[in-house]
């Protein structure tokens, strides 16, 4: 057993919670719990938060960070040549 104080206004968001969710404040509070505990426990790495962001914006050029030298060189003639 349990027993919490909230402040007033979480208490009023979660009221409203449970009103709109047609449940008990306790399920919401252990819902809540659950989802933070998994946080805790189960952090993911630096790659796994951010690997659907990976490549998204891509030039689908997969030579960038090797050949960058070259790349900018070539630009730079390009421009200067005109």
């Amino acid at each position: 057993m349990l027993t919490i104080r909230l402040p007033d206004n979480e208490e009023t968001r979660l009221n409203i919670i449970s009103a709109n969710e047609k449940t008990t404040k306790s399920e919401i509070v252990k819902r809540a719990l659950r989802l933070y505990f998994k946080n805790y426990f189960e952090k993911a790495s630096p790659f796994e938060l951010g690997k659907d962001l990976f490549g998204k914006y891509g030039s689908e050029t997969g030579n960038l960070s090797t050949d960058y030298k070259k790349i900018l060189k070539e630009k730079l003639r390009a421009k200067n040549s005109h």
